[in-house]
């Protein structure tokens, strides 16, 4: 990316902006809230924010508490194997 330096003017190549992604995979952030049942601890083990991790529920139409619950790994909620988190 070609990008013009704000002090000089000139055009400046840059590899990249910004913050490269965490890319946290669901399996690990459910076995981490089961383990922890908080997501302010579960957040802290995984090196990632709260906003992260209800990001990652939300985008996979999981809610917290039936992570924190157990259903999500249930045989009769299989939403997460659907997700492709859990290989049954």
């Amino acid at each position: 990316m070609i990008i013009q330096c704000p002090h000089c003017g000139n055009s400046v190549v840059v590899n990249g902006l910004g913050r490269k992604r965490l890319n946290i995979p669901l399996k690990n952030v459910c076995e981490c809230l089961l383990k922890h049942r908080s997501v302010v601890t579960a957040a802290s083990e995984l090196g990632c924010s709260q906003g992260y991790i209800f990001g990652i529920l939300k985008a996979n139409g999981l809610k917290l508490k039936d992570v924190i619950a157990g259903k999500g790994f249930a045989t009769k909620d299989n939403r997460l194997l659907h997700k492709g988190a859990v290989s049954g």
